[in-house]
């Protein structure tokens, strides 16, 4: 595929390009806020259970981030800086929350981080679903890795719930036991 060239409407197959340019650097924007949230709750929960099952996820996460800026550079869309910089900056305002705790990591913390995760793994995937959709019609776009990115989504989304319930149980139940 020849990059150089500008695409012309039989390989966009008719895309408004400027709404398409607002909604990846949109996506863009929640990659990197997902991406600073895995990489913090990975840290915060080291050495345990938890951290390892994480680990992985927390890495493909940044992989995604990364898969979606090399579509946008193969779709010839600019990466708005203020917008990135907005996602990264509400991801380290939403760490401020104490949940019932002002010294120590409540449990609590750890549940609503996982949700703030599967919210992001979950818009993750509709981006690649609504791609995957316009490969049909934009040459430029990839089916397969489109699919494959979509199939890593589903696995990610089912480890974090998993996780999720367990962290639920921890929290919330007065007999749960700790699996972080």
């Amino acid at each position: 595929m020849n990059r150089s060239r500008t695409p012309g409407p039989e390989d966009t197959g008719g895309l408004d390009t400027r709404l398409l340019g607002i909604y990846l650097n949109d996506h863009l924007a929640g990659a990197t806020a997902g991406a600073e949230r895995a990489g913090s709750l990975v840290r915060s929960v080291r050495g345990s259970a938890l951290g390892r099952a994480l680990g992985p996820v927390a890495a493909e996460i940044r992989e995604d981030r990364a898969a979606l800026l090399g579509i946008m550079r193969d779709l010839n869309v600019p990466v708005r800086r203020a917008k990135v910089g907005a996602g990264w900056a509400a991801e380290k305002v939403g760490r401020l929350k104490t949940n019932g705790r002002l010294v120590r990591r409540s449990p609590l913390t750890t549940v609503v981080e996982l949700e703030a995760l599967r919210l992001a793994v979950e818009g993750k995937a509709a981006g690649w679903r609504t791609l995957r959709r316009l490969a049909t019609a934009d040459r430029r776009l990839d089916p397969g890795r489109l699919d494959t990115l979509l199939e890593r989504a589903r696995r990610q989304q089912d480890t974090v719930e998993e996780w999720r319930i367990r962290a639920v149980d921890t929290a919330l139940r007065a007999n749960g036991t700790d699996t972080a």
